[in-house]
C-alpha cells in the first residue's frame, strides 16, 4: 500500500473518488486524523492530513510518531509526502516543485524515534541519504512527462516554527547548505526510515524565506496560503501518476 502524507493546502484528495475511513490506535497516541483509504486503478492508497482536517494542529505539537505508525500498521510501504515550503537558494522561486535529496534538523522538543529505548529497544539508523532516490526518479519522470515545473534537488532545513523565520535565520540556514525551509521535514523522514518505509517528499515553493525576494520585507500569511492551495492541482496530478506507476 502507499501513503501520502497532505500538509498545508491539501486536506483531503477528492479526485481519488469515495474512501473508507481507518481510525488507528497506536502505542503514541492519536494520530493527527482518520486515515482515508481510497482505490486508484485497482491500487489502495492511504492519505492523512499531517495537520489534521480541519486544519489546526502547529507543526510543532504533530504527533509524527503516531502518524507513520498508523500508516505503517495498514501495510503502507512507500510514502509521498507533501510539505509546502519556503525559497532559500535564487534559483528555487515560488511556484516550483523541489523534490529535496537532502535535509537538516533544527527541530527541538520533538518526539522523533521509536527507538527510545522504552517501546523499542536502541538502535542507530543509517540516514546519509534520507530520500528514497527510486521514489525521487519517479516524481522526476513523471513531472517531465507531465511538463510540471519542478527542482529535482534540494536541502531542506526542518524548523520548528509555528512563526516563521528571521532574515538572520534565513542567512544561516543557506550558509549551513539549506535551499528551502519548512516546518514538518522533521521528525517524519527519520521516523519513516526507521519503520522501513520508502519515503520521499514533493515541497511546493509557496515563497520567498524571511529577507528575500518577494519576502524581502517581511511575509504575508495570507499569500503563502493563496499560492499553496493553488499548486495543489498539480500536485495531485503529479501525484497520481507516480502512484500508477509504482503500484504496477
Amino acid at each position: 500500500m502507499i501513503g501520502v502524507i497532505g500538509g498545508s493546502g491539501l486536506l483531503g484528495i477528492e479526485e481519488w473518488g469515495s474512501s473508507r475511513e481507518e481510525v488507528i490506535r497506536t502505542p503514541y497516541g492519536e494520530p493527527s486524523h482518520a486515515i482515508k483509504v481510497s482505490e486508484l486503478d485497482d491500487s489502495e492508497v492511504a492519505f492523512i492530513a499531517r495537520h489534521g482536517n480541519p486544519h489546526h494542529i502547529p507543526p510543532h505539537l504533530i504527533n509524527y510518531r503516531a502518524n507513520l505508525w498508523a500508516l505503517h500498521s495498514l501495510g503502507v510501504k512507500t510514502i509521498i509526502s507533501i510539505a509546502t515550503v519556503g525559497s532559500i537558494a535564487p534559483e528555487i522561486q515560488p511556484g516550483d516543485l523541489v523534490f529535496p535529496n537532502q535535509i537538516i534538523d533544527y527541530t527541538s522538543a520533538r518526539e522523533h524515534t521509536f527507538f527510545d529505548g522504552l517501546n523499542n529497544p536502541l538502535n542507530h539508523i543509517d540516514f546519509t541519504y534520507p530520500y528514497e532516490d527510486f521514489l525521487r526518479s519517479q516524481l522526476i519522470a513523471s513531472s517531465q512527462n507531465l511538463k510540471i515545473k519542478f527542482i529535482e534537488n534540494g536541502c531542506y532545513a526542518s524548523v520548528n516554527g509555528p512563526r516563521l523565520e528571521t532574515a538572520a535565520e534565513i542567512n544561516r540556514y543557506e550558509n549551513d547548505g539549506a535551499t528551502i525551509v519548512g516546518m514538518t521535514g522533521m521528525p517524519e523522514a527519520g521516523l519513516a526510515r526507521e519503520l522501513g518505509i520508502s519515503y520521499a517528499a514533493i515541497c511546493p515553493v509557496a515563497n520567498h524565506a524571511a529577507g528575500r525576494g518577494l519576502s524581502k520585507e517581511g511575509l504575508n500569511l495570507e499569500t503563502i496560503n493563496k499560492n499553496s492551495k493553488e499548486m495543489m492541482s498539480s500536485v495531485v496530478t503529479l501525484i497520481t501518476e507516480v502512484i500508477k506507476k509504482i503500484d504496477h
